[in-house]
């Protein structure tokens, strides 16, 4: 036993003396037992590295490269000038302000109606981005039978049940903007104007799985549907 306490007392001393001087400055390199993989061959984010030629370990962006989201330009004009955003939309933007577009409330309450108007070129851009985003998921026609499903993701949301049919467009905003159980949030992927497309596209899907009346047909259009009867 004695030689026993004796070989405790020195590895007490030896873990105090290693441990209970840490923290202090030195110019010396630290002493690391278990490095964690600290000191991995890797490119650190503005860090300088020697495995390039200009020294830096940042690349720069491929030619053409635009942020997330984005919409790239047409074309740029002879002038000089920024040319016109491709997509239904100019005004590009991932705002998170307090007005209904970015929100989807109005004076605290889920709001509905498209904040802009609706045209073919915002239901083709919905139907795109939807296709992108969204089917995946949900399937072709928001009927929560997407590939996703094949492979054991659950409770994905069928867009034709009537709760959701009934549900108000700021809601379904919310829900793409934020996320709601398993579904994660697109706001910091999907830019605001196409978060409502996606909405517009998805009242189509369901007015067009069953949910569509006499009255959704443009007047000028019922009189030919009715002769047909």
């Amino acid at each position: 036993m004695k030689y026993f306490f004796i070989l405790f007392g020195l590895l007490v001393i030896l873990v105090v003396s290693i441990a209970g001087f840490r923290g202090q400055k030195s110019v010396r390199p630290p002493i690391e037992i278990f490095s964690d993989m600290r000191h991995q061959p890797k490119v650190k984010a503005q860090a300088p590295s020697a495995f390039f030629a200009d020294g830096r370990g940042d690349r720069r962006p491929v030619d053409g490269t635009v942020p997330i989201g984005y919409a790239i330009p047409l074309h740029k004009p002879a002038d000089g000038s920024v040319g016109e955003a491709s997509g239904p939309y100019k005004q590009i933007y991932f705002s998170s302000g307090p007005v209904y577009i970015d929100t989807g409330k109005i004076d605290g309450q889920w709001g509905t109606g498209m904040p802009f108007e609706i045209t073919p070129a915002l239901m083709e851009r919905g139907r795109e981005r939807f296709t992108i985003n969204c089917s995946p998921c949900h399937g072709e026609t928001a009927a929560g039978n997407g590939i996703s499903s094949k492979f054991g993701l659950v409770a994905i949301a069928n867009f034709h049940l009537e709760r959701i049919r009934k549900m108000a467009d700021g809601e379904i905003f919310n829900t793409l903007t934020n996320g709601k159980n398993t579904m994660m949030g697109y706001g910091d992927r999907i830019q605001v104007q196409d978060r409502w497309a996606i909405i517009a596209y998805i009242r189509a899907l369901q007015k067009s799985q069953g949910g569509a009346t006499i009255n959704d047909v443009p007047e000028n259009e019922r009189a030919a549907l009715e002769a047909q009867k």
